[in-house]
């Protein structure tokens, strides 16, 4: 078992064969391959929740914001946060001040959650008790946090709209920018106006981010220079051919309007090399039956929305009405020549509708035979989940790490186990001791021995207590030096990983993992435990 683990991480676990395809991509059916079929990397592994047989699908879905498109931390992020602290200074009236600031980009993680009245940052377990607080950058005692959080005899929501969750990459530059105005309002309060708030500020931040979508500023950047903000991911285009060798459909449904969808998917499906020359067309859509722009998600999986379908003319950007995605004649032109091209040819391009009008245009008679992959755990995941039915599968790009320093640190989490139940055996001598002294007739002697045996038992336990937080704390450091482990809030799964357990049926580190495995496997979960089965699990 250990030997087999070992070589789990191993770099030459999986070893493939880089067989050029006409368009410069590596061949598409990796799994078949003349290294396929062998272990795979545990960092690039799909890992499975519910029992999903890709036999009974038929239509394979992508997001494309940070699912097909992984943005550049480093440089999208920071982007982002200039451009939101820019409108905050010249269109909301902060003090100039906010210019000088910087961005950490590895200081927030997902799965957070903003107490918008309050200023705090919050990172919480699944049955959402908090277990690290910081108000601003200031991390809140342990009496804090339960005089804040845990003395409610009605446990908090931690919902809208008192709070707000970081659940997309997207979001951690304003969760860091709000942090940084707490600070900045409790340091320098002369400086914000009285009425202004933690909350207002969290709205001030919130309206900021969406002044620099509304006017451009940040997709304009991008399209500019995509390679700056995008990584280069060559294996797109052999996955999605894959997936249609298999006899699927494919389709995009993305936020993003048609002139930012074709640049970005330009710079994916290019069919160009790192270092060459890129050129915008349209020659991407040959891999989807439908792409869908501007779906206003997650309202767009409610069939009930009557947010209008307009067909997309891809060379003008013109939006045509449809009815449910039938063309219709428009008033002067009863046959219009672009409709009349276009029609029952390659790829069509939408804006708007719902959910409906994509299952028309597809074909699908029954949700469950959508698989749809994206980053969003609420836009994305659980409302095509919860709502529609359809299969999911969450990509989280944090998890290639995560699974890495597990593995690394599996004989430091063994050593944590065992100072855990140390605690516990000193903690039952001692109520055991306690007990006899209170209720049992001792001598004097043997009283004053039990005295003494408990004393330096308390003594033990504090020392055996310092030790495990220390080494509990020195483990969490590991993973990030504020939060931690992303799954893991002390010893329970976190909220981020309570959602992602409950609503995606697979999840992995990234979209192009899929290309590991045959289009027809059988994903299937490991076996569930409760407590008392741990016991009778067969040791390593």
């Amino acid at each position: 078992m250990e030997k087999q683990r070992s070589s789990a991480l191993s770099e030459n676990v999986v070893q493939f064969h880089n067989v050029g395809s006409r368009d410069g991509c590596e061949v598409p059916h990796k799994w078949s391959s003349p290294g396929g079929g062998k272990k795979i990397d545990l960092k690039k592994q799909i890992f499975c929740n519910r029992s999903l047989n890709m036999r009974n699908i038929i239509a394979v879905g992508f997001d494309m914001d940070y699912t097909l498109a992984q943005y550049k931390s480093e440089t999208f992020e920071s982007l982002a946060y200039e451009g939101t602290v820019r409108k905050l200074v010249y269109d909301l009236g902060y003090p100039s001040e906010l210019l000088e600031w910087t961005f950490d980009w590895n200081y927030m993680v997902r799965g957070l959650v903003l107490d918008k009245k309050r200023g705090n940052i919050l990172k919480m377990d699944r049955h959402k008790y908090v277990k690290v607080a910081y108000h601003g950058f200031k991390e809140l005692s342990k009496d804090d946090k339960v005089d804040i959080y845990g003395s409610s005899l009605i446990q908090d929501s931690f919902d809208e709209p008192d709070y707000a969750l970081i659940d997309t990459l997207f979001s951690l530059a304003e969760a860091y920018l709000f942090a940084q105005l707490v600070d900045f309002k409790d340091n320098n309060p002369e400086k914000i106006p009285k009425d202004v708030d933690y909350a207002r500020m969290y709205k001030d931040v919130r309206a900021a981010v969406d002044l620099c979508h509304r006017d451009g500023t940040l997709k304009q950047m991008v399209a500019k220079e995509p390679n700056r903000y995008i990584n280069e991911d060559t294996t797109i285009v052999p996955l999605i051919k894959m997936i249609r060798d298999s006899g699927r459909s494919t389709f995009l449904v993305t936020n993003s309007l048609w002139d930012y969808t074709n640049i970005v998917m330009n710079f994916l499906c290019g069919g160009r090399t790192v270092q060459g020359p890129h050129t915008c067309n349209f020659d991407w859509l040959q891999y989807f039956d439908v792409v869908i722009t501007g779906s206003a998600k997650p309202g767009f999986f409610h069939e009930e929305s009557r947010a209008n379908l307009f067909e997309v003319e891809p060379l003008s950007g013109m939006l045509i009405n449809t009815d449910n995605g039938t063309p219709m004649p428009q008033v002067g032109d009863p046959s219009p020549k672009i409709l009349l091209k276009s029609k029952g040819k390659g790829c069509r391009v939408f804006q708007g509708g719902n959910v409906g009008h994509l299952h028309t245009l597809l074909s699908i008679e029954s949700s469950s035979q959508v698989l749809y992959v994206g980053d969003h755990i609420y836009g994305d995941i659980l409302r095509s989940k919860k709502v529609l039915g359809w299969r999911t599968m969450l990509v989280v790009p944090e998890l290639e790490k995560e699974v890495e320093l597990l593995w690394e640190l599996r004989d430091v989490r063994q050593k944590l186990i065992l100072m855990r139940n140390e605690r516990d055996s000193v903690e039952d001598k001692i109520h055991h001791l306690n007990w006899s002294l209170k209720f049992e007739k001792i001598n004097e002697n043997d009283k004053q021995e039990m005295l003494s045996a408990l004393k330096d038992l308390e003594s033990k336990r504090d020392q055996v207590r310092q030790n495990h937080q220390q080494a509990q704390k020195e483990n969490h450091q590991k993973f990030h030096k504020v939060w931690g482990q992303l799954m893991k809030t002390g010893y329970q799964s976190s909220r981020f990983a309570h959602q992602v357990e409950r609503f995606a049926c697979l999840y992995t580190s990234q979209v192009s993992n899929l290309r590991l495995y045959s289009p027809d496997k059988y994903y299937r979960p490991s076996e569930d435990f409760m407590s008392h089965e741990f016991h009778f699990l067969p040791l390593d």
